[in-house]
């Protein structure tokens, strides 16, 4: 092994000392598109892609079906012998997890706990035909639990159902829960049937890159904001009193509040059964992480909690001597499906789209975890199908949303669980306990079951530690977790996320809008060009900046960009252009009254040559005698040119003959190979740096732009006059190779990307050593 780990390092090291050598000429994208036969193939219209996907055919709707009902795949090609074994106890092992799950997320969700094993059954089974994740396991889960009890007592509030109402000021009032439950479970098939229809409107869409916006600390973030909304609607069921359930922003707050007012009608009774409830699941779930890998399957302490709790509450009377709450009634069978009632839809459909986007984003984020794991892929848009499938149809079962449960995706993968087999065991056995088994938990506590939720929220909370996490690695992760969290306390989990995701939008528009902006340099002897704040061998060219920004180019910060190239290449582009059209106007000026001195003088010549014209026929010649001695000779010609008259526009008159500093850059090479796309305003802002740079004798040029990005500058006009491809460059070591020719020319020697520039002998020796270090570069 060692002698080995040292060929390796050999072998690298000799990787490291080798180089290639690469000859062609300096390339710009006018010459690379004749050299590499630029094709101009334009996309499929609209029409054409329907047609496409419209054309039915055998094995296209053979691939089709597969795709849709994905147990036609892999069904067929199931390796029993392999695989079976595993999924049955997986199966088995999920199936008892499910059954104290279902029922104590049925409280959260404020509907009986039998509507809890409904929902572990039909939607799992569809689940199993539609879904493409092997491992996640699909039912009942706390955060939609909790936002589905929200949305129920809301449509359905207790004193809705008050049957002594003219006794509620002094506490005797009764409550029909009977009539209140049946309204609460319409609430809950209504909002569930909803999410399953926008579930599958958006896969059919390909809405499936959604989850993108969620990203993993918004999600954590989110998860662990939920949780202490799960806590906090359990604690009345630990202490054993009735508080009535807020809603709204600061509702969290309002019911903490009303539980440390109920503190003193504390049902002892319930407290410590839920004390020892929690206390014993506690340390069973500790030894059960401790010594996973000596069990071969979890302790199922909540399956034996609930078993327990029952015998005793039924033996002991709970119920009668300490008023400690039970499940009560739980009919055996299923039930015949039933519509939705549709009158409810209006007042549901913000919550039903809430509550498919956190159902989807939660089940997608556990699914390509596993999906990494074991090497699979899941499909983003077929699992919002399975899902808005379950949904739909669980509707019609008077079933609650569902999602997928962390705790039961890692009992089912752990205990050997390879497809959704073991899903459909899962439903066997639920099935089971709703047909046989069920009316035997009707005296189970309900404090148990609230113990049962509030231990499974472990993991949600261990999540608290990814705060030193992002802290280590990425601030802003950090500070998207931290308002997530915020937020979802605060606002609820509706708003919460709405408002989470638009911060975290804000995020990305705020990084693209403060990007790292460089000035490059040359590593020596290679045509690799670096930050020269950041690499101390780059050193910059004489006459030429290169400029860079990490991020790309867009309305947002085109103009951030213009102001920080103008800052970090040191040249004052709108001094130099004002003092030199202050140049210009002067010099106007002057030509202007030149001119008419002139024009005066010229007249006064043609007078005085008419005059003179009148006696003699040539030239006029005056001589005219002063004194004795003295004379003066006047000669006047009148085809003398004016002095005023020069060869060139003052507007076309370069800066040294203004009077005015050159800049020391001749040349400014802008890198775009980090921009992906650019925008109207994008190109607006670049034509002005052409524009204005060109106005103090600079030559700009771009280059490493993808090729999207050209045709970009087609379609927004951006080639013109002034502006063409040739002053567009594959790699910014063409560029410079380019000014470098440009302005320093060689004569009469090819130009090739590894040569050596050739100077004139008039040339002073420093300048060919510099030219000739830079052009001289091994590839």
């Amino acid at each position: 092994m060692i002698a080995n780990a040292e060929d390796e390092v050999d072998s690298n090291f000799q990787m490291q000392k080798s180089s290639y050598h690469v000859e062609r000429q300096v390339m710009d994208e006018e010459y690379l598109e004749v050299v590499a036969q630029w094709s101009k193939n334009s996309e499929p219209s609209l029409k054409d892609k329907l047609k496409e996907n419209l054309r039915c055919s055998g094995p296209k709707a053979k691939s089709f079906l597969f795709k849709f009902i994905p147990i036609l795949h892999w069904l067929p090609k199931y390796p029993y012998r392999e695989w079976l074994l595993g999924d049955i106890c997986s199966g088995f092992s999920v199936g008892i997890v499910q059954l104290p799950q279902s029922m104590a997320y049925a409280l959260l969700a404020a509907v009986p706990p039998v509507y809890g094993l409904y929902t572990s059954f039909f939607p799992v089974l569809i689940y199993f035909i539609f879904g493409t994740s092997r491992h996640v396991s699909v039912g009942s889960f706390a955060v939609l639990s909790v936002m589905l009890g929200t949305i129920t007592e809301r449509i359905a509030p207790d004193e809705n159902f008050l049957i002594n109402s003219h006794n509620i000021t002094n506490g005797t009032a009764e409550i029909d829960t009977v009539a209140r439950d049946l309204m609460r479970v319409k609430a809950a098939s209504m909002v569930t049937f909803l999410c399953g229809i926008f579930q599958i409107l958006l896969g059919l869409i390909r809405f499936g890159f959604v989850v993108t916006y969620l990203s993993d600390p918004l999600v954590r973030g989110y998860t662990t904001g939920a949780a202490i909304h799960v806590l906090v609607s359990q604690l009345k069921y630990v202490f054993g009193i009735s508080i009535a359930r807020k809603n709204g922003p600061l509702a969290l707050i309002y019911t903490l509040i009303d539980v440390i007012k109920a503190l003193h009608l504390t049902n002892i009774g319930t407290l410590v059964v839920s004390i020892i409830a929690m206390s014993t699941m506690l340390a069973v779930k500790v030894i059960n992480d401790r010594f996973k890998s000596k069990l071969p399957i979890p302790i199922p302490i909540e399956l034996i909690e609930v078993i327990i709790a029952t015998v005793i509450a039924s033996n002991v009377d709970l119920v009668g001597k300490y008023g400690v709450q039970v499940v009560g009634n739980i009919p055996k069978g299923l039930q015949a499906p039933v519509p939705p009632d549709f009158n409810l839809a209006s007042n549901l459909v913000g919550d039903a789209f809430a509550l498919a986007i956190v159902g989807y984003g939660i089940t997608i984020s556990l699914g390509k975890i596993f999906a990494l794991k074991h090497g699979y892929q899941v499909d983003s848009n077929q699992e919002l199908i399975a899902l808005g499938l379950s949904n739909f149809v669980g509707g019609f079962f008077k079933c609650f949303a569902v999602s997928c449960s962390m705790s039961r995706s890692l009992v089912q993968e752990t205990t050997g669980g390879n497809t959704q087999l073991a899903a459909a065991v899962s439903s066997v056995v639920i099935l089971v306990i709703i047909l046989e088994i069920g009316a035997l938990f009707s005296q189970l506590p309900k404090a148990v079951l609230a113990s049962i939720v509030i231990i499974n929220l472990k993991g949600m909370f261990a999540q608290v530690t990814d705060i030193c996490h992002f802290w280590r690695t990425n601030k802003i992760d950090l500070i998207v977790w931290i308002v997530t969290l915020i937020f979802t306390v605060l606002l609820g989990m509706d708003i919460g996320l709405a408002a989470s995701v638009a911060f975290v939008i804000l995020t990305v528009i705020f990084q693209t809008q403060l990007p790292k902006y460089s000035i490059l340099g040359q590593i020596p002897k290679t045509d690799i060009y670096r930050d020269v704040s950041r690499f101390d061998e780059a050193k910059e060219i004489p006459g030429i900046k290169i400029f860079q920004s990490s991020a790309t180019m867009h309305f947002a910060n085109a103009e951030l960009y213009e102001e920080a190239l103008k800052q970090m290449t040191g040249i004052n582009v709108s001094k130099l252009i004002s003092k030199k059209k202050k140049r210009i106007i002067a010099l106007k000026n002057k030509l202007k009254k030149q001119e008419k001195k002139d024009k005066k003088k010229a007249k006064k010549e043609q007078k005085q040559q008419k005059i003179f014209e009148s006696g003699t026929d040539g030239p006029a010649t005056i001589t005219e005698n002063i004194g004795n001695d003295n004379s003066i000779r006047l000669e006047i010609n009148s085809n003398i040119d004016s002095p005023s008259k020069v060869s060139k526009k003052p507007e076309e008159l370069s800066l040294e003959s203004l009077g005015l500093q050159k800049p020391d850059v001749h040349s400014l090479i802008l890198d775009f190979s980090p921009v992906n796309f650019v925008d109207s305003v994008c190109i607006k802002i670049l034509r002005n740096i052409f524009r204005d740079h060109k106005e103090i004798e600079v030559d700009v040029y771009l280059s490493g732009c993808h090729w999207a990005i050209i045709q970009q500058f087609e379609q927004g006009g951006f080639f013109g006059k002034n502006i063409s491809k040739s002053q567009i460059f594959t790699t910014v070591h063409d560029a410079v190779l380019y000014c470098m020719m440009k302005n320093n020319p060689p004569t009469d020697q090819a130009f090739y990307m590894n040569g050596t520039l050739a100077l004139s002998p008039s040339q002073d020796d420093e300048q060919e050593s510099t030219l000739a270090h830079a052009m001289s570069t091994p590839f």
